[in-house]
């Protein structure tokens, strides 16, 4: 884990974009009984995970700082869900927290963590030690568990600005309990890509966190990071070909 900035490392695997998730992507496939090419290529599926792993590696680390814990996630695992299927692939109480862009791109995504989560990360931002037992999650928990996620995706959001090289910024994110389909925007796709990972948080967490972006939303970040890519292997070419110019 790092500070939120991006080792060139980092950003070469970003850019150099392989196919090795594609059996785990086509199991999530088959759970999920839609077909993700009817909506994704392979290179945006790898893309968005790439994506997903950076960003939320920054999350981490910030996370990590805040809960004073080791913090550690797996790859992410991109799939297809429809938003009938939402509620059933989640057989736990949960909280919505949905983050909006409103810099650098247009769109809006929601992350989804286990109830008991929000629980152990309100209880140590208020001073606990995160092993309960818990109430219910009132304002001041759901407030915490608020700050903490802002910070988190202030933190993706610094990530996703040196990706691609523009300013990226979100409004503070919102949280609820509801049902997520429920809270779906009239006119809004009926089908979300789906990027989950396993969360480990020191001894207090050990649990599968799961981001939804709308498909539009989704291929909108694909495509900029890829014709960014473009952009600039073109510019590296000319430079190269104006160099060797030079020296003959």
């Amino acid at each position: 884990m790092n500070d939120g900035m991006l080792s060139q490392d980092e950003i070469d695997a970003l850019l150099n974009i392989g196919a090795d998730d594609s059996e785990e992507n086509t199991n999530e496939t088959e759970h999920n009984s839609i077909d993700m090419n009817e909506y994704l290529s392979s290179i945006e599926i790898d893309t968005l995970g790439e994506i997903g792993n950076i960003s939320f590696g920054s999350s981490a680390t910030t996370l990590s700082t805040l809960l004073n814990q080791k913090v550690e996630i797996t790859t992410p695992t991109v799939s297809i869900i429809s938003r009938d299927k939402v509620e059933e692939a989640f057989q736990f109480e949960h909280v919505n927290v949905q983050v909006n862009y409103v810099e650098g791109f247009t769109g809006k995504n929601v992350l989804i963590i286990k109830k008991e989560d929000a629980q152990v990360i309100s209880d140590v931002m208020l001073g606990g030690n995160g092993l309960g037992p818990f109430g219910e999650l009132n304002e001041i928990h759901l407030s915490a568990v608020q700050e903490a996620m802002n910070q988190m995706m202030g933190a993706a959001a610094t990530s996703m600005s040196t990706v691609f090289e523009k300013r990226v910024d979100i409004s503070p994110p919102s949280i609820t309990q509801s049902n997520v389909a429920e809270e779906a925007e009239e006119g809004e796709p009926d089908v979300y890509v789906k990027v989950s990972f396993q969360l480990k948080v020191g001894d207090l967490i050990d649990s599968n966190i799961m981001q939804l972006m709308p498909v539009p939303f989704a291929k909108q970040l694909v495509a900029e990071l890829l014709n960014n890519d473009q952009q600039s292997r073109t510019e590296s070419a000319v430079a190269v070909e104006h160099l060797d110019a030079t020296i003959v």
